[in-house]
């Protein structure tokens, strides 16, 4: 039953794509693809109708959902009723010109079954990094998967591609579609000038001011509510796009002042005792959670506040995983006063922290979320600022929760949604 409702959602999918022929923008990456595929959105509604994958419905059954406006089911009626909706939605009235669709992959060959259903004009590709190591075994494997997106582009397409990340640029010569570079790079096309700034403030906004150049023009840029270079590179990558549509960098700048990026990746949450959380739990890799621990050491805190590292088990990196947690805890270190690690994997990044000079106040390990967050909580004080990340199966989003000032708002300010926190 589960292979016929993928199939047949698939075809429906590939049905109203054929029959309508909207603009497809294809995002795939190791990180970074939904806030990315989120600014992208953000940007084109500022001029056409657009429809953007809700969540992480990235996988060949998520994709077609997101094309045929359909949210996740959560239930085995929830997908039939889904299954027999699917016709009337491939036949849907004012079917928007653009799709933005995030594509994953877990496994080699899931990107070419995606770009069956969805054939890419514009395919951008983020970073390539370590995520589902274990299934690829390397890095050229995971450039060679994520590349897939490009090789299907014909000669009026566009790549977008991350000019910051060796592995993305290599990618260039592997497509006959036009290229399009962005990234903070001085050769990039879209390029962010490496000047930037975070305002923040205790329960207030808190967000970057940065400058980009493009097509010979300079123009200022704000994002609210997220932080770090990442979300600077999944706007570049949007305003790349927006450029490519025919939009100007004035009112590509106006559109990225409404991009929140999605739950759970770089976002300010305000916390309990007027303290700041970065929430990025939405996944963990070591790559993802070094950018973390840079904007944790970045941002500007008063005299005498603390910097707080909740770090919990990177999952999914096969034989990179000791060597990854290493990395990170030595990081660490060096960007955060007070260091919680969470999990059996933070074991070596407990002791790569200790051997980098944390002394034993500065560093803790527990085995659950709710310990952790109780810790934290009691350490915390006002004008502190607290990272929390891991990888989805960790489930971080709790920690966030438990020291959010508006717990009532989890639905709609951390991952996992409605569903998850109704329980």
């Amino acid at each position: 039953m589960k292979l016929f409702i993928q199939k047949y959602l698939a075809a429906c999918a590939r049905k109203v794509i054929a029959r309508e022929k909207p603009a497809v923008i294809a995002v795939t990456g190791s990180v970074g693809k939904s806030s990315t595929k989120e600014a992208i959105a953000a940007v084109l509604r500022a001029k056409f109708s657009v429809r953007a994958s809700t969540g992480n419905l990235n996988t060949e059954f998520g994709l077609p959902l997101a094309v045929l406006g359909f949210e996740k089911p959560t239930s085995s009626f929830g997908w039939l009723r889904a299954t027999l909706a699917a016709s009337g939605a491939a036949r849907e009235k004012d079917f928007p010109k653009m799709l933005v669709l995030e594509m994953g992959a877990d496994h080699p060959g899931d990107i070419a079954r995606l770009c069956d259903i969805a054939p890419p004009n514009i395919g951008v590709v983020t970073a390539v990094g370590e995520s589902h190591m274990e299934f690829f075994g390397s890095i050229e494997n995971i450039s060679k998967e994520k590349r897939v997106v490009l090789e299907r582009l014909g000669r009026d397409g566009v790549a977008v591609l991350n000019r910051d990340d060796e592995n993305v640029w290599a990618m260039h010569a592997k497509t006959k579609a036009k290229i399009v570079s962005y990234g903070f790079h001085s050769d990039a096309d879209v390029r962010a000038h490496d000047e930037l700034s975070y305002v923040c403030a205790e329960d207030t906004e808190c967000g970057m001011h940065f400058k980009v150049s493009a097509n010979g023009a300079t123009v200022p840029m704000y994002i609210p509510g997220m932080l770090g270079r990442q979300a600077i590179s999944a706007a570049l990558a949007a305003i790349a796009v927006g450029i490519e549509k025919g939009m100007n960098l004035v009112e590509i700048g106006d559109a990225l002042r409404g991009f929140q990026g999605a739950p759970g990746r770089m976002r300010y949450v305000p916390g309990i005792k007027h303290a700041m959380l970065i929430d990025d739990t939405y996944n963990a890799a070591p790559r993802s959670t070094l950018a973390a621990l840079h904007v944790l050491r970045e941002v500007p805190i008063g005299e005498y506040k603390k910097r707080f590292a909740v770090l919990g088990d990177m999952l999914e990196l096969g034989d990179a995983s000791e060597q990854g947690h290493v990395q990170v805890g030595r990081e660490a270190a060096a960007c955060a006063d007070v260091l919680v690690f969470v999990g059996g994997g933070m074991v070596a990044a407990e002791k790569a922290a200790r051997a980098a000079g944390a002394s034993e106040e500065q560093v803790f390990h527990f085995s659950t979320n709710d310990e952790a967050g109780r810790f934290v909580q009691e350490r915390m004080h006002q004008g502190d600022i607290v990272l929390v990340k891991g990888s989805r199966g960790m489930h971080m989003e709790q920690i966030v929760k438990e020291l959010m000032a508006e717990p009532l708002s989890a639905a709609m300010l951390l991952v996992g949604g409605k569903e998850e926190w109704a329980r």
